[in-house]
């Protein structure tokens, strides 16, 4: 760890806290199935995710390298470029957690690292190939792969057990949904938490603390493992809600289904470097999932306003990575405005979800994307621009508002 500057220690820090995020905002990806079902209690769930989030994290490197070394040329990469990439990422991670809306970590950082090298070097410092082959097409492949390979599960698994004993199966199937959740949390672990080794990684590369193509240090594997264990612990309750209330009704067998499919999907892809969206991988699993099961259906309003966002995730982030670039390469004085900013658009950002607190307690009561309860303020302005489908049918299944009075939210 020698000859690390400030610039490049703010550069680490700023990137442990976007791990951070990416862990509060993707533990729905392990746990949202597990805890709508009761397989799991929610506290209990987070905790297991965390634990496997850290051992996965030691499992595999080769994310990390396509993050370190592929994405984007290292010659033309500053600290400020990285800082101005992480700046982008997390506040839009903080923006989609704050409306509980599944959007993917790994494409906010990557839309982020994209459009501050393009605001510093140009279009030419980019990887395009690497681009479109590990990033876009998994992009579009993963959740179309993870959903159909859920839906086919799920039929399976209705289909061996239909003439048991509902009551029995829908406990075995949650014993299985443990197992499965844990092999998704492990599998977020070698995925997830690499994009920080890399990014930190490159980071070190810029600064000229490592060599070009060194694999990340002992010390960034272990931080980052903390970090994105820690940000799990503490649960993005907001996402869970969505992915295990507001997209369907799922029962165990078919939780079962969606988190072994993702599983599969995510591992897969780590072991070949793709840098995959769990969150891509895990919601398409949970919509095939929904269309599982015979009478299941998905809320495709609320999938409409996710898929929305998944659109905007790349540009957005990238817009406000370029701006902050901008801003940053006028000197010291650019690098303390851009941080100042991210620091109060983050506490602005948790005081207004304060207004309406999701946690442990109220997870699976109805909250937005639900038909129980009007989207919040900032749902809102998405579905303006992402009306429903012309002629969407009401769910012929079973809801929690149909079945039990709606309880208020916590607030």
């Amino acid at each position: 760890m020698e000859h690390i500057t400030l610039l490049l220690a703010i550069v680490i820090v700023t990137a442990l806290v976007f791990d951070f995020t990416n862990g509060f905002h993707d533990t729905a990806n392990a746990m949202a199935t597990t805890i709508s079902t009761g397989a799991m209690k929610p506290k209990s769930a987070v905790a297991m995710s965390a634990v496997l989030n850290l051992v996965g994290a030691f499992l595999s490197v080769e994310v990390a390298k396509t993050i370190s070394s592929g994405l984007v040329d290292e010659s033309g990469i500053s600290p400020e470029v990285i800082f101005a990439a992480l700046v982008g990422a997390i506040l839009w991670n903080l923006m989609t957690w704050l409306v509980g809306l599944p959007s993917s970590s790994s494409h906010a950082l990557m839309g982020g690292l994209i459009g501050a090298t393009v605001a510093s070097a140009g279009f030419s410092a980019v990887n395009g190939g690497v681009v479109v082959t590990k990033v876009l097409i998994p992009a579009i492949a993963a959740p179309l792969v993870a959903g159909i390979g859920a839906m086919f599960a799920a039929k399976l698994t209705y289909r061996i057990g239909r003439n048991t004993d509902d009551k029995q199966t829908a406990k075995g199937y949650r014993a299985g949904q443990i197992a499965s959740a844990g092999l998704v949390s492990l599998a977020h672990g070698t995925n997830d938490a690499q994009k920080t080794m890399g990014i930190i990684t490159l980071a070190l590369v810029a600064g000229n603390v490592v060599a070009p193509g060194s694999n990340p240090p002992l010390w960034v594997i272990v931080s980052a493992g903390l970090a994105i264990a820690l940000g799990t612990y503490l649960g993005g309750w907001r996402i869970i809600r969505t992915m295990g209330k507001g997209l369907t009704d799922l029962q165990p067998q078919q939780g079962f289904a969606a988190q072994t499919s993702a599983a599969s999907v995510i591992l897969a892809s780590s072991n070949l470097g793709f840098s995959l969206s769990t969150t891509h991988s895990c919601s398409g699993a949970v919509m095939g999932a929904g269309l599982g099961r015979k009478g299941g259906v998905v809320r495709w309003s609320t999938a409409t306003r996710m898929f929305v966002a998944w659109g905007l995730t790349l540009p957005a982030a990238g817009l406000v990575a370029a701006l902050s670039e901008f801003v940053t390469k006028q000197g010291d004085w650019g690098v303390a405005v851009v941080a100042v900013f991210l620091v109060a658009s983050s506490l602005a950002i948790w005081i207004v979800s304060r207004r309406q607190v999701v946690d442990h307690t109220n997870v699976n009561e109805a909250g937005e994307g639900t038909a129980d309860e009007p989207p919040g303020v900032v749902t809102t302005a998405i579905a303006a621009v992402t009306p429903p489908p012309a002629g969407e049918a009401t769910s012929p299944v079973s809801t929690p508002a149909e079945s039990e009075p709606a309880r208020p939210a916590a607030v």
